[in-house]
C-alpha cells in the first residue's frame, strides 16, 4: 500500500498483516469519505423532510420559544440547511458552504442544549455537538474526489 511517507510529513502506512486484503483496503479508502458524506447528508435530509411537513410559521414559533430571533429567519435557514443543504452534501455540490452553515446551526443548538448537560438522554448537547463536528470536518475537507464540486472543477 502506498501512503504518506515520513519525508512528506506523515507516517508511512503500516504493513498489512494479511497482504491479500490490500485491494479491498485500497477500494475502501476511496469510498469511505463519500460514504460518510452521503450518510450524514441523508440522515439530515430525513430530518429536513420532517421539518418541511410542518407549517413554517409553527417552526418559527418553536424557534422563538427557544430564544432564536428573528425566529422566521432561523426557521427558513434551518429548512434550507436540512433540505437543500443536505442534498448538496450528499451530491458534493457547494459542499464546504453548506457543511459550514450546517455546522454553525448545530453549534447554536449545542449551546442551546448546554444547560441540560452532556447526555443526550437528558436533551443535552452530546448528540448535536457530534453531528456538528462531523459537518465541520466535511466543511474542512470539501466534496472530495467523488463529488459534483470535483466534477465541475471548483469549490469554495
Amino acid at each position: 500500500m502506498t501512503g504518506t511517507t515520513p519525508e512528506q510529513g506523515g507516517a508511512a502506512e503500516p504493513r498489512l498483516v494479511i497482504a491479500a486484503l490490500a485491494p479491498f483496503y485500497n477500494f475502501a479508502r476511496q469510498i469511505s469519505y463519500p460514504l460518510i458524506r452521503v450518510t450524514v447528508g441523508g440522515t439530515l435530509l430525513v430530518h429536513g423532510i420532517n421539518r418541511a411537513t410542518i407549517p413554517l410559521s409553527r417552526a418559527a414559533e418553536e424557534m422563538a420559544k427557544s430564544g432564536h430571533e428573528p425566529a422566521m429567519a432561523f426557521a427558513i435557514l434551518a429548512l434550507i440547511n436540512e433540505t437543500v443543504g443536505a442534498v448538496c452534501i450528499i451530491s458534493g455540490l457547494l459542499t464546504r458552504f453548506f457543511a459550514a452553515s450546517i455546522a454553525i446551526e448545530f453549534a447554536i443548538i449545542s449551546i442551546q442544549f448546554f444547560p441540560n448537560g452532556y447526555a443526550w438522554a437528558r436533551h443535552g448537547w452530546e448528540y448535536v455537538f457530534l453531528w456538528g463536528l462531523i459537518f465541520f470536518a466535511i466543511a474542512l475537507r470539501g466534496g472530495g474526489p467523488y463529488s459534483l464540486d470535483r466534477k465541475i472543477g471548483w469549490e469554495l
